[in-house]
């Protein structure tokens, strides 16, 4: 999950360089290595279940400890997965910064809303755990760190543990934001670990989330916070630090996207004041554009010279900036198209075969060219009204939109609006992303792992 206030993101480590960039993603369909899929536009290599229930297709379904909304990741047999499990002890909790103070550039004002700060001064123990995708058995569980956060998250869709874990099959990495990055083998030996030296600010103690990214030795995280945001690499291979940098930026749950565009890297990152391209050797910015709105959470897509950046929170947007420039690209000829309505706020699109899909909050579903952001179908409603914060993901010509009331709605992909099924799990909520592996269906509720297998198309 990707994921709001938090609902989705993560770390690592090789010696061999692994880039999971846009064009050049792991090729077995038994991965999905990070948390929008080997493509990163969610996307999956094979194609899923499309129909399900408690007693038909459900290979397995597993009780997972504590509460986590981080999307898990899957390599080959593996499944690994973040999780913050209270002790039911009330510590002292971590010191955070006064309000006001600047760690590293970029600033914020702090608000007040009645769902933010759940969590807070209870003790908690940060943990990592591996499954066996066969059968759903915990396979290794660690502790990471065991801390009393200095804030809380949202009371509904956040959790200590919202951040998705990234994986190139020799290592797992798992950040869990201001509670430190951590790195272990598949065996579930810790190889490193760093505390970044932040205790993160949010808007309303939404909470912290965000994925990390993965770009050769590099693990890319980003900080967006009310005070002094940064985005850092770290070497994957020891946990230490490259670069940091500033970023004038108030919160944000955005996920960096890094793209390889005419043998030139750049990590984008989605933001409030501007979208910005970074240089992963160095950190330095190489573009930069207005124009997205507050509380920016999808990630950034990318096809072809395209990258597609959305916000859907006061002055929603979506807009297709054309790759190839330097500088300030704000209200110049490289914003190609832009649209206001039908964004998404919580939910990061998916993107394929020249079409764009996007899903708010409340279920309506469009689908754009994404050539020249016209609509093929626009603000489409769903068959059943729910919430929606898990980002879709799209398997075999079918897209996969997972509720709140544990519904999952299959679409057809393609320029006309078509419910193929309706699923659903009983009693369970749905705020991390789906993910396929291997033609089977994963989906993590706030207090189930389920694996559903057969009755594809």
């Amino acid at each position: 999950m990707k994921r709001w206030v938090a609902s989705t993101c993560m770390v690592f480590l090789l010696l061999t360089p692994v880039v999971f960039v846009s064009g050049a993603p792991d090729t077995d369909p038994a991965h999905w290595p990070q948390w929008r899929g080997p493509f990163f536009n969610g996307m999956a290599r094979t194609a899923a279940p499309v129909e399900w229930s408690e007693t038909k297709n459900t290979k397995w379904k597993v009780a997972i400890p504590g509460r986590g909304f981080s999307t898990p990741v899957i390599w080959g047999e593996r499944i690994f997965l973040t999780t913050a499990v209270p002790t039911g002890k009330t510590v002292q909790p971590e010191s955070a910064p006064p309000a006001g103070e600047q760690n590293a550039g970029g600033g914020g004002q702090r608000r007040g809303n009645p769902n933010g700060g759940s969590g807070a001064g209870e003790e908690h123990k940060f943990i990592v755990m591996c499954l066996d995708r066969k059968t759903g058995k915990t396979l290794w569980e660690r502790v990471a760190k065991m801390t009393t956060p200095h804030e809380g998250y949202h009371r509904v869709y956040g959790s200590f543990a919202s951040n998705s874990p990234v994986t190139d099959g020799k290592f797992v990495y798992a950040a869990f934001g201001s509670r430190g990055v951590y790195c272990y083998d598949m065996g579930g030996k810790l190889i490193w670990e760093k505390d970044l030296g932040v205790r993160m600010r949010m808007r309303n103690q939404f909470g912290e989330g965000g994925a990390p990214t993965l770009d050769g030795n590099r693990l890319i995280l980003n900080f967006d916070q009310e005070n002094g945001s940064f985005i850092v690499a770290l070497d994957k291979r020891n946990g230490k630090e490259m670069w940091r940098v500033g970023r004038d930026e108030i919160s944000a749950w955005s996920t960096p996207l890094v793209i390889d565009y005419k043998n030139r890297k750049q990590i984008v990152v989605s933001a409030t004041n501007k979208v910005r391209a970074y240089d992963p050797e160095n950190g330095k910015v190489i573009w930069e554009c207005a124009g997205l709105g507050v509380n920016v959470i999808p990630a950034p897509v990318r096809q072809n010279d395209m990258v597609y950046l959305m916000s859907g929170f006061r002055d929603p947007k979506l807009m297709a900036v054309r790759l190839g420039r330097e500088g300030d690209l704000s209200n110049t000829d490289s914003v190609v198209w832009s649209q206001t309505r039908g964004t998404s706020y919580t939910a990061s699109p998916v993107l394929d075969d020249n079409k764009l899909y996007a899903l708010t909050d409340s279920g309506m579903l469009s689908c754009f060219n994404a050539t020249t952001g016209q609509p093929y179908y626009h603000q489409k409603r769903l068959p059943q009204p729910d919430n929606f914060k898990a980002s879709p993901i799209g398997a075999g010509g079918m897209l996969y939109l997972a509720s709140e009331s544990g519904v999952v709605t299959i679409v057809k992909m393609g320029e006309q609006f078509e419910v193929v099924a309706t699923n659903t799990f009983e009693d369970q909520i749905f705020v991390a992303s789906p993910l396929v592996a291997a033609g089977e269906l994963f989906l993590r509720s706030t207090t189930h792992l389920f694996c559903v297998s057969g009755g594809n198309v």
